[in-house]
C-alpha cells in the first residue's frame, strides 16, 4: 500500500489559504499513485490557542466538507489533525476519510499538553476514547502529537485492538526534536509496527515546529523522512510481509509477563 505524509505549514486563521494548500499536497498524493495521505494537526486553524477558540468549528463547516469533497475527487482516503467544536467545547481532533468522500473514523486527543505556553488544556477538552480503523491487510491506529509521550496507548493498540501502524499528526517544537526523534523510533521497534509520523513546520504564535516527519518501518528503520524546516510531500510503501517478517523474528508479544505489569 503506498502512502504519503504531508509536512507543512499553515496560516493562522486563514481556511482558505490552509485549505488550497491540503488540495495541493492531496493532489500530489494522487497523481503518484498513493492510496492514502496523512497531515499535520491542526491544519485548519493554525497552532494557536487564541486562533483556535475563534475559529473552531463544528464538523458540519469549516474544512471537513471540504476535505470530503477533496478525498472523493481524487478518490485518495485522508487523515488530518484539525479543530472540532461540539456545543462548548473544543476539541484537537483526527478525521479519516475514506475515497468515497465519507468520515470513516475519528479520533479526540487524549492527553493535553499543559505546560506553558501552549496550555492546552485551557483551549481544548480531552477527549476519552482511543480510535483505530482498518484498511486489510493494515489496522492503523489514530494518535495526536503529545500523545506520543504515553507508550500504553501504542502497546494496548498493539495487543489488544491488533494494530500494525501507528498514524501521528503533531505540531512538535524545536527545542525537542531529538524527542520526537527517539519516541518515534522507539513505537515503532518496541510494537513492531510501522509508524506515520506528519509533523508540523513553521511558526504560529511564537512556537516554531521541528518538522523531520517520518515513515518508520516495524524495526524502526526510517523509509521516508523530511527536513526540519521546509515543507514536503514524503512517500513509502506498507507491507504487511515486512510487518510478519519482523514479528516472526523476534516474537516480542508472546514473550511479555502482563502477570508482572498488567
Amino acid at each position: 500500500m503506498k502512502i504519503a505524509l504531508a509536512q507543512i505549514s499553515c496560516s493562522l486563521g486563514d481556511l482558505k489559504t490552509n485549505l488550497s494548500k491540503i488540495e495541493q499536497f492531496a493532489s500530489r498524493a494522487h497523481e503518484t499513485g498513493c492510496e492514502l495521505i496523512v497531515f499535520p494537526e491542526m491544519i485548519d486553524t493554525g497552532y494557536a490557542m487564541s486562533t483556535i477558540r475563534e475559529h473552531a468549528t463544528t464538523w458540519s463547516e469549516g474544512a471537513v466538507p471540504r476535505l470530503c469533497q477533496m478525498a472523493r475527487s481524487l478518490s485518495l482516503r485522508i487523515v488530518c489533525g484539525l479543530s472540532e467544536r461540539d456545543g462548548n467545547a473544543i476539541y484537537n481532533s483526527q478525521v479519516v476519510i475514506d475515497a468515497e468522500g465519507q468520515i470513516t473514523a475519528k479520533y479526540r486527543k487524549t492527553h493535553l499538553f499543559a505546560a506553558p505556553p501552549i496550555a492546552e488544556h485551557l483551549c481544548f477538552t480531552p477527549g476519552g476514547n482511543l480510535t483505530d480503523f482498518e484498511i486489510p491487510p493494515f489496522r492503523f491506529g489514530l494518535s495526536i502529537c503529545y500523545d506520543l509521550r504515553f507508550p500504553e496507548i501504542y502497546r494496548q493498540f498493539a495487543t489488544e485492538r491488533k494494530v500494525n501502524t501507528f498514524i501521528i499528526s503533531s505540531a512538535w517544537p524545536f527545542p525537542r526534536l531529538e524527542h520526537f526523534r527517539a519516541l518515534a523510533i522507539a513505537r515503532a521497534i518496541e510494537n513492531q509496527s510501522y509508524l506515520i509520523a506528519a509533523n508540523r513546520v513553521g511558526t504560529d504564535d511564537g512556537v516554531t515546529f521541528c518538522g523531520s516527519s517520518a515513515i518508520i518501518d516495524p524495526s524502526g528503520v526510517i523509509v521516508a523522512s523530511a527536513s526540519p524546516d521546509r515543507e514536503e510531500l514524503i512517500q513509502a510503501e506498507l507491507s504487511d510481509e515486512v510487518i510478519k517478517a519482523v514479528r516472526g523474528r523476534m516474537e516480542v508479544f508472546a514473550d511479555r509477563r502482563p502477570d508482572l505489569y498488567g
